[in-house]
This record gives structure tokens, sequence and C-alpha cells, in this order.
């Protein structure tokens, strides 16, 4: 008799063991899944808005006289379009959960702002076309400030991983759009080979805050080669906007140049940013496998 009760003993542990291995498993695959789909849903609105800095600072350039950018201006209008339906799965995704970090009316909503924006472009001065631009971006980077916190973060639960997120989702877009800007009044500073005390004030501004983010993303988490890529970019843009802008010898950088010089910089930032989304994945890949070892055992 008792040794009937210690088979059916380890058969109940054998089978209890199997479910937690199972159910960890399923767990595994749907948090994968899961992160998959959050980190999807980050790189269309980073998509996004590197289209609409672009965009800027070709507008700028544009507005400031310099008519070549125009094929390549309505170009970039015309990615713009087919990027924001990318985001409507998002929208409606987040539409069904208790906080959402934005909703299909608010796309709508973007949607049409950025429609009145391309409408009314021709008509706006510069300055009006860098803050009507700059108000679409900031609204995408809020959502993907957002997402970071309430998803990103949620899905990684591990506090040594919340600096890589908090680098993925606010201090590189930030810097991106702090390099962005610099690149729209560059671009009017260079086309228009001069530049206003108001416009040098702030691209010394920008510059300092491109600077301030470049170092706090470092410090976080700023370890590999895309970072140093990175980095030395960033400085060598500020660097010309030091020496061949803000100069009381005058401006000595053509417009051309200087979109390309601000571009790479800008892109190595976004490539810096790809990066850390792969090691958000395998750090998500890793602890799960860390915890089904646990269960195993």
């Amino acid at each position: 008799m008792t040794w009937i009760i210690y088979l059916m003993f380890l058969t109940a542990l054998l089978i209890a063991g199997v479910t937690i291995t199972i159910a960890a498993r399923r767990r595994r695959l749907e948090e994968a899944n899961s992160m998959d789909q959050t980190l999807a849903a980050c790189q269309s609105l980073l998509k996004l808005t590197n289209h609409l800095q672009q965009h800027r600072g070709m507008s700028t350039a544009w507005l400031a006289g310099d008519k070549g950018f125009i094929l390549r201006l309505d170009r970039k209008a015309g990615e713009i379009e087919m990027a924001i339906p990318e985001l409507r799965d998002v929208a409606r995704n987040e539409g069904t959960k208790a906080h959402p970090c934005f909703t299909l009316n608010e796309l709508e909503l973007f949607q049409f702002n950025w429609t009145t924006l391309k409408e009314k472009l021709p008509a706006l001065s510069v300055e009006q076309s860098i803050a009507q631009h700059s108000f679409l971006i900031d609204q995408l980077l809020h959502w993907l400030a957002a997402i970071g916190e309430s998803r990103v973060e949620m899905l990684l639960g591990e506090r040594s991983g919340r600096a890589l997120v908090k680098n993925y989702t606010i201090r590189l877009p930030a810097l991106t759009e702090c390099l962005g800007q610099a690149r729209a009044l560059g671009m009017s500073v260079a086309t228009k080979r001069g530049c206003s005390a108001v416009t040098r004030v702030r691209l010394m501004f920008l510059v300092a805050r491109a600077e301030a983010l470049l170092n706090q993303a470092l410090e976080a988490a700023g370890d590999g080669q895309q970072a140093e890529k990175a980095m030395l970019a960033v400085q060598q843009m500020a660097r010309v906007i030091r020496t061949r802008m803000l100069l009381s010898s005058g401006v000595t950088v053509a417009a051309q140049d200087y979109f390309e010089l601000a571009s790479v910089a800008i892109d190595q930032v976004f490539a810096w940013i790809a990066e850390n989304a792969i090691q958000l994945r395998r750090s998500t890949v890793q602890r799960d496998h860390v915890t089904l070892e646990v269960h195993r055992a």
C-alpha cells in the first residue's frame, strides 16, 4: 500500500513539473511575441519621427531659398504618408488597454495636422515651419516614451535593463530631435549665409543640449561600437556648427554639405537606437531562459 501512495506522489510531482515547464514555455513565447510587437511599434514611431525630421530640414532650406530641395521634399512627404498608416494597428491595440499610450482618435488628429502642414507649407515662414514640424515630432516622442515606460519596461522586468529602455525610448530619440532641430536651423543659416543673434543663441543651446543627452546616454548604456560611432558623428556636427556657423568670420559651410553632415550624425544615433532594440530583445530571451532553467531545477 505504501509503495502505491509513493508512486502516486511521484506521478503528481512529475505532472506538476511538466505543467510548470509547459506554462513557462508558453509564457516565454507569449512575452517574446509581445516584446517583438512592442519593439515593432516603437520602430514605426521612430521611422516616422526620422521622416518628419528630414522633411523639416528640407522644408527649412526650401523656404530659405534653396529650390534644389523641392523634389526630395516631395518624395519625403510621400514616405510620411506611407508611414502613418503603419501606426493604425498599434493605436487600435493600445485602445483595448486600460491606459492606452495613444488612440486611433489621436492618430487621426495627428494625420490631420500633418496634412494641414503639408498644404500650408509654401505660405509658412522658416520659423513657422520648424515650429509646426516640431509640434508633430514632439507628439510622436511622447507616444514613444509612454510605450517605453508602460510596455517595454514591464516586459523586461529588470531594474538593470531600465537604463537601456530609457536610452531606447527617451534619451536617444530626444537626441535625434535636438540634432534634427539643429539641422533645420543650420539649413536656414547655411542657405542664407548669415546667422541672426536669435538663431545663434538657439543653435548654441541645441548643441549644448545634444552634448548633454549624448553624455547621459553614454553613461547609462553606452557600450559598443555603434555608440562610439554616434558619439564621433555628433561631436563632428557640433564642431562644424561652432566653427563654421557661429564665428564672427561668417558662415563657411554649404547648405547641402551641412545637411549631409547633420544627417549622418542623426542616422548614427538612429542606428544606435536600433542596436538597443536588439539588446532589449536579447535580454528578454536570456531572462526567460534563466526562468525556464529555474523551473526545471
